[in-house]
């Protein structure tokens, strides 16, 4: 259960953050919590909390990384497939003209509709700011007009499979590696 509640937990509010407009402060906690606690609690509640065995005898089931690792993709992917998800319920497709291009870690491209109104956040170089794209470029993109999930071009799917396979990677294992450190405190009790 606990597995399935750390699982779950990091896909839906990394999901729900873009799809139900909520405000900023709440998107940051709840993006804190997909990305970063509640993996790092599907690995640390097993191994730390919930033994009997002493700490210098204890070991870790190797299965219980899984989660982890699977939880912080689930939190980034589960964002972007919440962003597409947001764009495809309330998004507007419109011509948009680059006003200013950032090229220093990652691109990304600040954009105004051919009317003048800004589009906010900013176009990322995974959702169609290339390295091509320069200032004065017309696009054409979907954005929110709420300014909540992030726009693209129109080419990004779902991720759909890749999140199915997280969340069943990060219960499965997680389940697993909590049922052998239960083994391992049930042979220390009979020991």
């Amino acid at each position: 259960m606990f597995s399935l509640f750390c699982a779950g937990g990091s896909l839906g509010l990394s999901w729900l953050g873009p799809v139900v407009p909520l405000p900023t402060v709440v998107r940051g906690v709840g993006g804190l919590f997909a990305i970063l606690i509640l993996p790092l609690a599907s690995l640390l509640v097993p191994v730390l909390l919930l033994r009997r065995v002493p700490r210098k005898k204890r070991k870790m089931a190797w299965q219980l990384m899984v989660p982890l690792f699977a939880g912080v993709a689930m939190g980034i992917f589960g964002t972007a497939s919440g962003d597409a998800a947001a764009l495809a319920d309330r998004g507007v497709s419109a011509d948009a003209v680059v006003v200013s291009a950032d090229y220093s870690s990652t691109n990304h491209c600040e954009l105004r509709t051919v009317d003048g109104q800004d589009i906010s956040p900013s176009l990322s170089e995974s959702n169609g700011c290339r390295d091509s794209t320069s200032k004065g470029d017309e696009l054409r993109v979907r954005y929110d007009p709420e300014g909540i999930a992030s726009p693209d071009d129109g080419r990004t799917d779902s991720n759909g499979v890749l999140l199915a396979t997280l969340f069943g990677a990060a219960v499965v294992m997680g389940t697993w590696g909590g049922v052998r450190q239960s083994r391992w405190d049930r042979a220390y009790d009979g020991a």
